[in-house]
């Protein structure tokens, strides 16, 4: 069987009875088995999926099927899914059995998507490599020696790879962005509020953010449209109407190319010296090719490009200590079992259930809270995380779509820099810019360097204006 890039692709072979659900679900599980050793998946929810396939396909067959009828989607492992297992790739949560689906979980199964299984990622989120699950690294379908990306390395990989044609991810400082750059997929981040996060594990709050791993951007945007909207278990989430963002993507849109768009191309994210040459040429060439199909292209300034790290790594480890406060080996999760006290139950099951990273991001926003640190850190972070917001949000009065890389290199080496936490920090340089300010942002494929890695452009825009980014990113890659 063929390898499907879109769920047009798919629906169209289905209504000619070309294909069978039951054909297409064994194929991905197929996949799945072949590329086995790229540990992209925790868990493959045989039983689950083929059920679904068999209800699915009768409701084909009687025209009541729901718009992702067809989809087959991956879920990473921070989210909820009720009876099945969801560990947030931690021993902490070894066995954990959701009693509950999250939001997102319930509108894509309303809508008929098959899910597949559950995907490897850092441990609570908390990596840019994928190097910090329980369940071992997943490894890059480009080149096996290299890492996915993180956190959501296997939802990357997973597409990557032809073993579901999509994925859900979560993004709190580029964690869809930066692995979909690495394994040459389209990750796209909402704006912050946008999607509901009833069900996803917490990393941190005012960050977190359900995204889309896809090979299409009009898989991006009726996943979108499914997704996103106002939900009563979530007070964070957005209550603005959700548009209809398929149908302005060709073939339904009358328009086949968006109107011209003036982008701003952040200046010191391509001048930094930490950029890779292929990839600041890539990203030129993509630059040249916007100016000759008619849009408006700018250079500006950016002056807070060093404070973005800093503010970020405060502000969500601060968040995470308290998130992960929660896991003491009393309410639920791993439990030491030799503790002879309430004091030494609750070190020991945090100790031995939390990986280095994330107790190395507990212990740094304990910190940043703490008394007499708080004002100096926290506080001041947010002063920061503010001025950074207003000044993205005076270039995007001026400017329609903001321009960057989306990582410093291509995937580096597993094993390079894990043990190099700020190495590994600073690799999130350019994505944290759309987390900080909350901004939708979403990364497209560019190609491939000379070794055969993918290398990525990211975009991004104004608050709630995710229709700009998708019709434009879909003009963009049609044309190359």
């Amino acid at each position: 069987m063929k390898k499907y890039t879109s769920l047009t692709e798919i629906q169209g072979e289905l209504a000619q009875k070309q294909l069978t659900l039951k054909e297409l679900i064994a194929y991905y599980f197929k996949q799945i088995e072949q590329h086995q050793h790229l540990n992209a998946f925790n868990e493959v929810f045989f039983d689950s999926a083929t059920k679904q396939a068999e209800e699915i396909q009768a409701k084909l067959e009687n025209g009541s099927a729901g718009k992702l009828a067809g989809m087959v989607i991956g879920i990473k492992d921070n989210i909820c899914y009720e009876g099945h297992v969801v560990t947030a790739s931690s021993k902490m949560l070894e066995n954990f059995v959701s009693p509950y689906s999250s939001t997102v979980v319930k509108r894509l199964l309303a809508e008929d998507a098959i899910i597949i299984g559950r995907l490897n990622c850092d441990e609570f989120a908390m990596g840019g490599s994928n190097e910090t699950s329980y369940f071992g690294p997943v490894k890059n379908a480009a080149d096996e020696e290299r890492v996915a990306g993180g956190s959501s390395g296997g939802s990357a990989v997973a597409v990557q790879a032809d073993m579901c044609l999509a994925a859900l991810g979560t993004d709190t400082g580029g964690s869809v962005r930066q692995p979909a750059a690495f394994c040459g997929n389209i990750g796209f981040k909402p704006t912050y509020g946008r999607i509901s996060r009833y069900g996803v594990i917490a990393y941190a709050s005012s960050f977190d953010q359900v995204g889309t791993i896809t090979s299409s951007v009009a898989d991006a945007a009726l996943l979108l449209e499914v997704l996103a909207g106002a939900d009563e278990n979530d007070s964070t989430v957005s209550q603005l109407p959700v548009p209809s963002y398929s149908s302005h993507l060709p073939p339904h849109a009358k328009r086949q190319t968006p109107n011209a768009c003036k982008i701003a191309v952040l200046k010191e994210t391509i001048e930094s010296d930490a950029l890779d040459p292929e990839t600041k040429e890539a990203i030129l060439v993509a630059i040249e090719k916007f100016k000759q199909d008619g849009h408006e292209v700018t250079e500006v300034s950016f002056d807070l490009l060093e404070y973005l790290v800093p503010t970020y790594y405060i502000l969500t480890t601060a968040e995470a200590s308290s998130n992960l406060s929660r896991y003491d080996g009393v309410h639920y999760g791993y439990r030491n079992t030799q503790a002879q006290s309430l004091n030494q139950l609750y070190k020991s099951s945090r100790a031995e259930g939390f990986g280095e990273e994330v107790k190395r991001r507990i212990m740094l926003g304990a910190f940043v809270l703490s008394a007499g640190y708080y004002d100096a850190y926290y506080q001041k972070a947010q002063k920061v995380r503010r001025l950074i917001r207003e000044r993205i949000e005076e270039l995007l009065k001026n400017h329609d779509v903001l321009v960057s890389p989306v990582a410093p290199t291509p995937a580096f080496k597993i094993g390079e820099n894990v043990q190099d936490p700020l190495v590994m920090y600073m690799a999130d340089i350019y994505t944290v810019l759309a987390s900080l300010a909350g901004i939708p942002a979403v990364a497209l494929p560019l190609g491939n360097n000379k070794a055969g890695l993918p290398l990525s452009i990211q975009l991004m825009t104004k608050h709630f204006n995710e229709q700009a980014l998708l019709s434009l990113s879909h003009s963009f890659l049609e044309k190359a």
